[in-house]
């Protein structure tokens, strides 16, 4: 089964591996550190180099993600952001964009609690392109994923370094849009990942799906994100940028003029990165 023939996701990947360079996938928190200057960053993400857009949805326990971006979202639910209002932050968005895939990644608590056939419906009129539900295995497929399918929503399912040969097959079940491979064993921003070992589980991976293969968790540089694209179809960033909004702040944790640049500054770096790993791979296939 799959979320929808040609969605935003498969269009922009296709669109990106014809360039012959892999993606930058940007995560900001919904809300963080309020909603004006969440919507603000947001819609500077695509112009400073994002290719897709992870909108986090703020819970109160985050138990996968690590104290940044915790914090982000802490800073959001302090805000006031909720889920009715980060499915209008999608609306709004795409007011001005309807070619950026916007994901939306985060917990089952705040869907199943705004009740899932209203939260699918709403999302998927909002503009959402697709899920990823970090604590949703795929043994409850019947909960959510599929529902969201049938409405071509794709649900982005997370590999981990744990995740070996017999378990992949059920991972890969009902996956849409791509793999987010999550490069650590542990929570987000915990570390920096090994882009051997990386480069080796993405081609393991690869031989069971023909589905792009996204990397994320510990991203903080260009560097990295350069080295990680070469071995990956898209590079996901989010502790770094959520920590740059936090550094832009002021004393009362209020957003400044600075804000939204310090998040575009370092995704423009990011997608440098990401271009110069286009480049090296380009030129390796010409020579080949």
């Amino acid at each position: 089964m799959s979320a929808a023939a040609d969605s935003r996701i498969d269009r922009r990947f296709a669109a990106l591996a014809n360039e012959g360079r892999p993606a930058l996938v940007a995560f900001i928190t919904a809300g963080d550190p309020d909603y004006d200057s969440s919507l603000a960053i947001a819609k500077a993400l695509p112009e400073a180099g994002a290719d897709l857009i992870e909108l986090g949805m703020p819970f109160s326990d985050p138990m996968a993600d690590g104290p940044s971006v915790q914090a982000s979202g802490l800073r959001a639910l302090k805000a006031g952001q909720t889920m009715k209002k980060t499915l209008a932050m999608v609306r709004t968005f795409r007011e001005g964009d309807t070619a950026t895939p916007i994901v939306l990644m985060g917990y089952y608590n705040p869907i199943y609690s705004y009740g899932n056939e209203r939260f699918l419906d709403d999302a998927k009129a909002a503009g959402v392109d697709g899920l990823i539900i970090v604590d949703l295995p795929p043994e409850a497929d019947d909960e959510l994923t599929i529902p969201a399918m049938k409405r071509g929503i794709n649900f982005i399912r997370l590999a981990a370094p744990t995740t070996d040969d017999k378990r992949l097959p059920r991972v890969l079940q009902n996956t849409s849009g791509f793999l987010y491979y999550v490069s650590i064993t542990g929570i987000t921003g915990a570390a920096a990942p090994e882009v051997g070992k990386v480069a080796s589980a993405v081609k393991r991976i690869k031989s069971h799906t023909k589905l792009p293969v996204a990397v994320g968790f510990g991203v903080r540089s260009a560097e990295q994100a350069r080295a990680l694209g070469e071995a990956a179809d898209g590079v996901v960033v989010g502790s770094a940028l959520v920590d740059a909004v936090k550094k832009s702040l002021d004393a009362n944790g209020r957003a400044t003029a600075s804000t939204v640049n310090a998040v575009t500054s370092l995704v423009r770096d990011l997608a440098a990165g990401v271009g110069s790993a286009r480049r090296r791979a380009a030129n390796e296939r010409a020579s080949a």
